[in-house]
């Protein structure tokens, strides 16, 4: 069976009991009555809660966050109307909030560099059917993974970049995403984003990074935290923001290690935390499981 065939069936099978089903994120000041109006309002809409989560951040005066997954007969047809009647109860507990359908899958563009090992991984998930979202393109400053990528069936978007040329880059980049990409991807993608495609995907682009304990800036980390003689190292991924590897925080891990582990040592075990993370991360992404407030997430796993 090929790739691509592999994919749909895959695909197919996890759309099956979905078509009905949706998502919904809510947060705002925490107050009395909230679980109970917003359940009343599904139960007279003809809504079956299938999972609930939430969370407050402090009772008196914090900040509420809930996730409710139900299922509706003639969800697509209907949603309009539920979102329009929702609007109300909205504006009475000053809630941010969205409902969306799990049939409507997240797009994704995984920009990567020369390192593949982040993008072999959310490329094996998704042909496994693991990965609950459609791969719209890979985007790249390098030719090197253009044809194992296209062996997917999956578009290879290749834009070179250098120190003159990256206006024009970042340009075509934004062009080629553009309504056909809802999130973005770095996966191991080694050049800065400017704030102005931030702008364009404020919570939608997802990075990863190591994340040696202690923290090691600049070049060559790996051959720093050898010197130093570290005995944990671990990867982070978070949200894209202006401030430079300071956007709020999705998942991190870390692995032992001990003097016996040498550069190569550390990059190998760094390779597979930075798979195993990034890789969480965009599940939850996709899955609508995160909420951001201020530069911190809840995640509800």
């Amino acid at each position: 069976m090929t790739h691509q065939h592999t994919m749909v069936h895959a695909r197919q099978q996890a759309g099956e009991h979905s078509h009905n089903r949706a998502r919904m994120l809510i947060s705002c000041p925490d107050r009395a009555g909230i679980v109970a109006t917003v359940s009343r309002f599904l139960y007279e809409h003809g809504a079956n809660i299938v999972q609930s989560d939430q969370y407050t951040m402090d009772p008196e005066g914090g900040m509420f966050f809930m996730r409710i997954e139900f299922d509706m007969e003639q969800l697509e047809e209907r949603m309009t109307l539920l979102e329009s009647d929702f609007q109300a109860i909205a504006e009475d507990f000053n809630m941010q909030w969205r409902i969306s359908r799990v049939s409507q899958k997240q797009r994704l563009a995984i920009f990567v560099s020369k390192e593949d090992h982040c993008l072999v991984e959310l490329l094996w998930q998704w042909q496994a059917g693991d990965l609950d979202a459609d791969i719209a393109m890979v985007v790249s400053n390098h030719p090197d993974m253009k044809d194992y990528v296209e062996s997917f069936g999956i578009p290879y978007v290749h834009i070179p970049v250098n120190p003159d040329n990256k206006p024009e880059a970042e340009r075509l980049q934004l062009e080629a995403v553009e309504g056909k990409a809802d999130v973005i991807i770095l996966a191991r993608y080694m050049q800065i984003i400017s704030p102005k495609f931030i702008e364009r995907y404020p919570n939608r682009i997802i990075n990863i990074h190591h994340s040696f304990l202690p923290a090691f800036v600049g070049g060559k980390p790996y051959q720093q935290a050898f010197k130093r003689g570290v005995k944990l190292i671990g990867a982070t991924a978070h949200y894209v923001t202006e401030e430079l590897d300071g956007g709020p925080i999705i998942e991190q891990d870390v692995e032992r290690v001990t003097h016996r582990a040498d550069v190569n040592d550390l990059k190998r075990i760094g390779r597979t935390i930075e798979r195993v993370v990034l890789a969480r991360a965009v599940h939850w992404h996709t899955e609508d499981r995160i909420l951001v407030y201020q530069n911190k997430t809840v995640v509800f796993n």
